[in-house]
């Protein structure tokens, strides 16, 4: 069984801020784009807890959904 999460993130290096984050220090998301196992994605404020592997189809998925506006702002 492939493990989902990762219970310490700050073990794992190359952590880039999404571009889709938000730019005043709210809501910062971090993926690693170099992780074996799909994209690890993580918030900035706990860079010690935990990290949650999304299989990269997955992601690419929901990259696409995003740019055209597929995906709804819930803030």
């Amino acid at each position: 069984m492939t493990e989902h999460t990762i219970p310490n993130a700050a073990t794992l290096r190359g952590w880039r801020k999404s571009s889709y984050s938000d730019n005043n220090a709210g809501s910062c998301l971090e993926v690693l784009d170099t992780h074996p196992s799909g994209i690890p994605v993580r918030d900035s404020k706990n860079p010690h807890g935990p990290a949650v592997i999304v299989p990269a189809p997955a992601w690419s998925s929901f990259v696409t959904a995003l740019k055209d506006g597929s995906v709804a702002d819930r803030s």
